[in-house]
């Protein structure tokens, strides 16, 4: 008769392919002085590495896109515009109200766009690829300035 164990399936794991400090959050420990011994960390220093990176990594990614996008739209067709408005309606908080509205909506279709391209580029492709169209913009209106320049 057969024990249950030689009939139950047994898993295999090959460990040469297997990351094991990946999966089980095991780091090699260097204070011993040891080669290859690996420790687990504690709870509280396996908390406090995301928290660090969580903590130090939203406020300079905040500030960096606030005085970008601040400076690259002082002077723009869109402030133009709102300006424009408002000098014809007479009514500031109704056009601010809807400026807003379009910049957050128009930044969020950006942010949802670029999130979308992250799953599926690279970080690479991504900027070779806004490089290309951004040279093939300055290329077209340098074309139609020579355009317009020299039909005259």
């Amino acid at each position: 008769m057969t024990s249950f164990s030689e009939n139950t399936p047994q898993p295999q794991v090959d460990l040469e392919e297997t990351n094991i400090s990946e999966n089980f959050n095991l780091q090699l420990n260097s204070e011993t002085g040891a080669t290859g011994e690996l420790s687990v960390p504690t709870t509280s220093e396996s908390k406090q590495q995301p928290e660090k990176a969580k903590k130090s990594g939203a406020w300079p990614v905040f500030i960096s896109t606030f005085v970008t996008i601040f400076l690259a739209e002082i002077g723009d067709k869109t402030q133009l515009t709102t300006l424009l408005m408002t000098a014809e309606s007479k009514s500031p908080w109704i056009v601010f109200a809807g400026a807003g509205t379009a910049l957050v909506t128009t930044s969020l279709l950006g942010v949802l766009l670029g999130q979308w391209l992250a799953r599926r580029l690279s970080p690479k492709t991504i900027e070779r690829a806004a490089g290309i169209i951004l040279l093939l913009i300055s290329l077209t209106l340098i074309v139609e300035i020579f355009y317009e320049y020299f039909k005259s």
